[in-house]
């Protein structure tokens, strides 16, 4: 273990007694497809019953018109956020007749692109921005691969901690915002050095429909009538073949610093890109894309984590950092579980929770061009060879198997776990790691390698499999209590939000193409810090 590892746990003893970390805050946001009985993606409108998809805080859609997204809160007790995401499905099962929520995060059953209806916001400039921005993903990716589903966690620390930190590190004459900024970009290269570890261990999609793939080879195993599958796989949907741009490989988003990370994706928003072009931006007045740049915006770099804050109304992500500093990390790599009803639970959150604990308090050099070559290779093998048990990593020092490398950093958590556990009356955090330790030793007991098994042992189809699984958590929603605090609330908000949507119509006071011409004048501008 670092010094600096030994000095932080050592100095966070005290006020973790005190409680610190239970003050940790967490948001979850669960994507999910509406699909038919037979497990055929959804054709039908967002459910006005649900409220308008352009302002409602909870209940949204991502990409696709039927790809449901649930946006929770923010919670320090993981219950509290679990709770609030079961209750999001219990109300829209009110409202969805019989339709069903996906519980994978590979696609149902697909019928070519434009089986994938693009999801509509309305006839605001705003919402007509997110429209041709999704107009934008399917010329240049395709829609197929924005079927895809996962969970993205939000993860943030109590003020104090920053203050402790920076009282233990001696760096008192640095700005609290940017000791803070520094902070958070070392938990995420850490995190960009380690994030194969939670694709092994939470990895879910060994297996796809035939459909997805429309014909391509892909190297998997057929399975059933319709189903490919992979015998290592951890995660087919942060492999080449799920979330992917080859244009963005290109990019090389730095992530050493708050300043280089804005400054290269600011390059990739503003640079055009020769294929992009020649697609054109408006073509006969139908617009294709909303710029021809590398990037049309910043939300469309995808990558497994990304630094935050909350934007002021008119602002970018990238200004609101610039102006006042990271407030906090989107984890971005996690599959959803099909066998869980949320696809995520407790043991989860308190294992990221505190492996995110352990990226920030240990040593974090920055990462020069060659290892992040090999970082990338190694997250390549996991997600396509995860559950080899002969499956080595690169490293500094040579090769290593995986399991070792695992061994090593269960070991390193320990001391997290139990300081992050000496405040609270469980030992939800060493629990955590106890119950996950055995995956370490059988790859088969991680959600793909369980996934597989049963679908060979059963020689169901990973759609027919999934279906099975959906209609078992839709009875269960059906089935159990909602908060009738929570369904009033959600009540009035269908309500609110379509009014919402209307207001933000009726103010429009210019066309769409002058709209667009002031946004990206506007997020052109650098931010000045609100700090000294």
């Amino acid at each position: 273990m670092s010094e600096q590892f030994t000095r932080r746990i050592n100095g966070l003893k005290a006020p973790a007694g005190e409680g610190l970390f239970a003050r940790i805050r967490r948001g979850i946001e669960k994507e999910g497809l509406r699909v038919d009985a037979f497990g055929r993606i959804a054709a039908t409108a967002h459910p006005h019953a649900l409220g308008s998809k352009l302002t409602h805080p909870y209940i949204t859609t991502d990409y696709s018109e039927s790809l449901l997204e649930y946006i929770t809160p923010v919670f320090s007790r993981p219950a509290d956020a679990l709770e609030f995401l079961a209750d999001l499905h219990r109300y829209s099962y009110q409202k969805l007749g019989d339709e069903l929520i996906w519980p994978a995060s590979m696609p149902a059953r697909l019928d070519g692109n434009d089986s994938v209806p693009i999801a509509d916001y309305g006839s605001s400039n705003v919402g007509t921005m997110k429209r041709v921005y999704r107009h934008g993903l399917d010329v240049r990716y395709g829609r197929i691969m924005q079927s895809i589903a996962g969970i993205h966690y939000n993860f943030s620390l109590p003020d104090e901690m920053w203050r402790y930190l920076q009282e233990i590190d001696g760096q008192q004459a640095v700005s609290p915002q940017a000791f803070r900024s520094r902070s958070w970009f070392e938990l995420i290269r850490n995190f960009r050095r380690h994030s194969w570890v939670l694709m092994y261990l939470f990895g879910a999609s060994p297996g796809l429909d035939r459909s997805f793939l429309e014909g391509r080879d892909a190297g998997l195993d057929a399975h059933g009538e319709r189903t490919l599958l992979s015998p290592c796989a951890a995660t087919l949907r942060m492999s080449d073949l799920g979330y992917q741009n080859r244009v963005q490989s290109q990019l090389r988003i730095c992530f050493n610093s708050l300043e280089n990370y804005i400054g290269t994706l600011r390059h990739a928003i503003v640079t055009p890109w020769p294929g992009y072009e020649r697609i054109g931006v408006e073509v006969d007045g139908r617009w294709r894309q909303l710029n021809a740049n590398m990037l049309q915006i910043e939300n469309e770099y995808y990558s497994d984590i990304r630094p935050k804050r909350v934007a002021c109304h008119d602002e970018t992500p990238t200004q609101a950092m610039e102006a006042r500093g990271v407030e906090y990390i989107e984890v971005r790599c996690l599959d959803l579980d099909p066998r869980k009803p949320l696809g995520i639970d407790e043991t989860q959150i308190h294992f990221l929770d505190t492996f995110l604990v352990w990226c920030l308090l240990s040593s974090s050099p920055w990462i020069p061009d060659d290892e992040c070559d090999r970082l990338d290779d190694n997250r390549a093998r996991v997600v396509r060879q995860g559950r080899d048990p002969a499956l080595r990593l690169e490293s500094e020092e040579g090769t290593t198997l995986l399991s070792d490398r695992l061994r090593e950093l269960f070991d390193s958590l320990e001391p997290v776990a139990e300081l992050m556990d000496s405040g609270l009356e469980t030992s939800s955090h060493c629990d955590a790691l106890e119950a996950l330790r055995p995956l370490i030793d059988d790859p088969e007991l991680t959600p793909a390698g369980q996934m597989y098994r049963e679908m060979k042992a059963s020689g169901s189809d990973f759609v027919d499999w999934s279906l099975a699984r959906a209609n078992e958590h839709a009875r269960w929603f059906r089935e159990t209590e909602m908060d009738p605090a929570r369904r009033a609330l959600l009540d009035e908000m269908v309500e609110t939000s379509h009014q919402q949507q209307r207001d933000t119509e009726a103010a429009d006071d210019v066309d769409f193409a002058t709209f667009l011409s002031r946004y990206f004048e506007h997020a052109r501008r650098m931010k000045v810090s609100e700090t000294a």
